[in-house]
């Protein structure tokens, strides 16, 4: 009976199925989550955030596709009218607003931290690195090619929508990285 477990006759891959699902809808909730902590800042229209964080752990612990799917669920959640997203509203019209491009984003970003740490066998921390800096940057290119359209200059969406988020945001790449280098060393010794 290759594949299923005797003893309740579910398939081990069935069961994979359910716990990807559950995590994929976990990663949507945790992104919600970054949301609730946000920082408006007189400055800019765009708020701190932690969303950074579980859209890039979402695409390192799931994989591409399926971290990707989690942060597709969290837009389409907010599409459907649910408030979980950092300024005030929800529906479709939200992503015209100052953040769509960033939200736009998270998707893109989970997707390629997942695929290219997927590219290297065994990672290690600059490659690891590598990808949540290639996860970070469609988040910011995404949000500035937004931004310079809703604020109808580039350099001005560069001064609000980038440089005040890159220390921040930097800081949060490396919380990241921790945490998916942990769940990495935990994952080998218990032998998920």
């Amino acid at each position: 009976m290759k594949g299923r477990i005797a003893s309740d006759g579910f398939s081990l891959r069935l069961a994979r199925r359910y716990q990807t699902a559950l995590l994929v809808l976990g990663f949507a909730g945790l992104t919600w989550a970054g949301a609730r902590i946000s920082v408006p800042l007189p400055f800019t229209p765009v708020p701190g955030t932690l969303q950074v964080l579980p859209v890039l752990l979402a695409g390192a612990l799931l994989g591409a596709r399926a971290g990707a799917a989690s942060q597709a669920i969290y837009l389409l959640s907010g599409v459907a009218g649910l408030p979980v997203f950092a300024l005030p509203g929800a529906g479709p019209g939200y992503f015209l607003g100052p953040t769509g491009g960033y939200l736009i984003g998270f998707v893109g970003a989970a997707y390629v931290t997942g695929s290219v740490l997927a590219g290297f066998r065994r990672p290690g921390l600059p490659r690891t690195a590598l990808a949540f800096l290639a996860g970070g940057a469609v988040i910011y290119a995404c949000g500035l090619a937004w931004l310079a359209v809703y604020m109808g200059d580039p350099g001005a969406a560069l001064r609000a929508g980038i440089l005040p988020f890159v220390l921040f945001d930097l800081a949060k790449i490396v919380v990241a990285i921790g945490i998916y280098t942990g769940s990495m060393r935990w994952k080998a010794r218990t032998l998920l």
